[in-house]
């Protein structure tokens, strides 16, 4: 019996027992949204707030003639 072994020492025993490294924001963040719905949702609220300040600046300068 020998105790020599060609097989690399690897798999879940090893690895359990080794701190898992912490994902970056980055991937946790496209792990729950695709990338191109984080950048819609992004640039829809820019562009839906440019509008509501545009009808707001309407509404003030209509306010200013009466």
């Amino acid at each position: 019996m020998s105790v020599d072994s060609a097989e690399p020492v690897s798999g879940p025993a090893v690895q359990a027992g080794a701190p898992a490294a912490a994902p970056s924001v980055r991937k946790r963040i496209e792990s729950k949204f695709p990338r191109g719905l984080v950048i819609r949702l992004i640039a829809y609220l820019f562009v839906g707030h440019l509008f509501a300040f545009f009808v707001y600046l309407l509404f003030v300068l209509g306010a200013e003639n009466q």
